[in-house]
């Protein structure tokens, strides 16, 4: 029993830590969310390289380093997108990884794209935008979480995620869209809020069945142990990740005066 509370004080502690920093980047913008993105995206392809390849410490350290110096360009560069450095890590970790290499390059490849998505909506969108997608993987995490135990029921992804299910994947789309309704009622932006919040659950919760489908290949519990109670970032932001990718993407094909806050 004191085993359990002493993981329940580390998650607590490690929980807090992480929110308290967290809020104070998002809140400060500019450089500061700045590096914390590229130091995460850094720590993110350093785990998902150390899943596929664990004992090639070097490779894994080289690759960090080189995401934060590639990122860290993009973002100077922000006014003009250049895909093809999105492409170089992908790419050379695909060359040089002996297996999952096309799980690696796009994994990867995700992570970059998202890492920079986050930089954007920040300095050009402001931190409420962050807010709100934070705010919708929480919600979509927690009553799916809830909503699973309590409920249980069919499985979503048994293959690849036994734990999740449907009730819980469902709950989870309606946090998200209480979410979405409760910043189109109090901000400026429109209704098209809720099931834009909603598909975007959908897309986090895609982003956790991706890592869950990774770690079932290299036979890994947690990305690493980098936080104590939690494992990895990518344990712990893997959802996010999709949710940014697919907020990208959305941007960079439709209007966005619907969701101005």
């Amino acid at each position: 029993m004191a085993s359990n509370w002493d993981d329940l004080n580390a998650r607590g502690i490690s929980a807090i830590v992480m929110v308290i920093v967290g809020a104070f980047d998002v809140y400060m913008g500019g450089i500061w969310f700045h590096f914390l993105v590229m130091f995460a995206t850094g720590v993110m392809i350093w785990e998902l390289w150390s899943m596929i390849a664990p004992s090639r410490t070097t490779g894994a350290m080289l690759m960090a380093v080189a995401t934060v110096a590639i990122l860290s360009v993009q973002i100077e560069e922000q006014n003009e997108i250049l895909p093809f450095l999105f492409l170089i890590i992908p790419a050379i970790g695909a060359v040089l990884l002996k297996k999952l290499r096309i799980a690696f390059f796009f994994y990867a490849l995700a992570i970059i794209v998202a890492g920079f998505a986050l930089v954007m909506f920040r300095d050009q969108f402001g931190a409420l935008w962050i807010v709100w997608l934070l705010l919708v993987v929480i919600a979509s995490d927690v009553l799916g979480y809830f909503a699973g135990r309590t409920f249980g029921g069919p499985k979503f992804w048994p293959a690849i995620s036994p734990k999740k299910t449907w009730s819980g994947t469902v709950a989870g789309w309606i946090g998200a869209g209480i979410v979405g309704l409760v910043f189109a009622l109090f901000t400026e932006a429109s209704m098209i809020l809720v099931p834009l919040s909603m598909l975007l659950s959908f897309a986090g919760q895609l982003g956790d069945i991706a890592e869950s489908a990774i770690k079932r290949r290299t036979g890994i519990k947690d990305s690493s142990s980098l936080i104590p109670g939690h494992g990895g970032l990518l344990d712990r932001f893997d959802a996010l990740l999709f949710v940014a990718l697919v907020m990208f993407a959305l941007t960079m094909l439709f209007s966005l005066n619907g969701i101005t806050f």
